[in-house]
């Protein structure tokens, strides 16, 4: 059937693997805006900035610090975190009272901020980060070769995803959450600090963006707009899903990722531009997403 078509399996599946890696992408970061936007009703633009610093302290944690890529992955998502935590205490703990502009005018002028002052001191022709020699290599699968790096991205990014739907939906820490954002005043009164929840929801959201670059770090060059360039189809993914819904999400990303990867194989004109595709005729059929809910 692939010689009727023109296509070996080695192009089918070497584009679905490739479609995979950029799911993962796309589910990571489209997971950490679906909770920012669902827990804190913030539309948070800076989330591609985000992850571009993620990849940029990774970077500098080994080149300024020695410290390699398995210290850098606990640490990039926390110093990237713990920054979201002083974003949100200064400037976003302001506006959860505010219309929805007023969020993402603020998180885009600080996206243009971040990406500004890291221009101006690495400029825009990229840095190079080693994969770590125990990721190197891959696996003869006989119908394809599979880098083991490209695996490790996919694996770590399910058990991510997954496991962080399963505690904001299935624990009562995520119980707890839910109803500090619905109903704060009767959730402060049972003795919950409501205002420490809602900045470290913000916080998580931000780390997840963060640990997203960590994974992109030894795979794509390091530049200040790599997050500028990605977080337009992280935000259709998140319409497509649902506004606020983790599982949507999660279920989108990796689904429109192997989509485009197949689109590559038989219609590479369209790959740039199917996901937009998709989202306006979900828009039009379900305008509150897949998974979204209807007010």
């Amino acid at each position: 059937m692939f010689e009727l078509l023109g296509i070996t399996p080695q192009a089918l599946f070497g584009q679905l693997l490739l479609g995979l890696i950029n799911g993962s992408f796309y589910a990571m970061l489209s997971l950490g805006l679906a909770i920012i936007f669902g827990l804190l009703n913030i539309i948070n633009f800076t989330h591609g900035a985000q992850y571009m610093l993620g990849a940029f302290v990774t970077w500098a944690l080994l080149h300024y610090f020695g410290l390699s890529y398995w210290w850098a992955l606990p640490l990039a998502p926390l110093i990237v975190g713990a920054s979201g935590i002083v974003i949100e205490k200064l400037f976003i703990s302001r506006l959860y009272h505010l219309d929805h502009l007023y969020g993402l005018l603020l998180t885009f002028g600080l996206a243009l901020i971040i990406q500004g002052v890291l221009r101006n001191n690495f400029g825009i022709s990229g840095l190079p980060y080693s994969i770590p020699p125990e990721l190197s290599g891959g696996q003869n699968l006989g119908f394809m070769f599979l880098p083991n790096y490209r695996a490790w991205i996919i694996i770590v990014s399910l058990i991510v995803c997954f496991g962080t739907w399963f505690v904001i939906e299935k624990t009562r820490l995520g119980a707890y959450l839910r109803a500090a954002t619905e109903n704060p005043t009767l959730t402060g009164a049972f003795g919950l600090n409501v205002p420490l929840m809602i900045t470290l929801t913000y916080g998580f959201g931000v780390a997840l963006a963060a640990l997203a670059g960590v994974l992109a770090a030894p795979i794509y060059s390091l530049n200040p707009n790599m997050g500028a360039e990605l977080i337009i189809v992280v935000f259709a993914v998140v319409v497509i899903g649902g506004m606020g819904s983790i599982l949507g999400a999660i279920v989108t990303g990796f689904g429109l990722g192997l989509i485009e990867g197949l689109t590559r194989v038989f219609y590479p004109e369209g790959s740039a531009v199917v996901i937009f595709v998709i989202m306006a005729i979900v828009l039009l059929i379900k305008p509150a997403g897949l998974f979204g809910r209807t007010a």
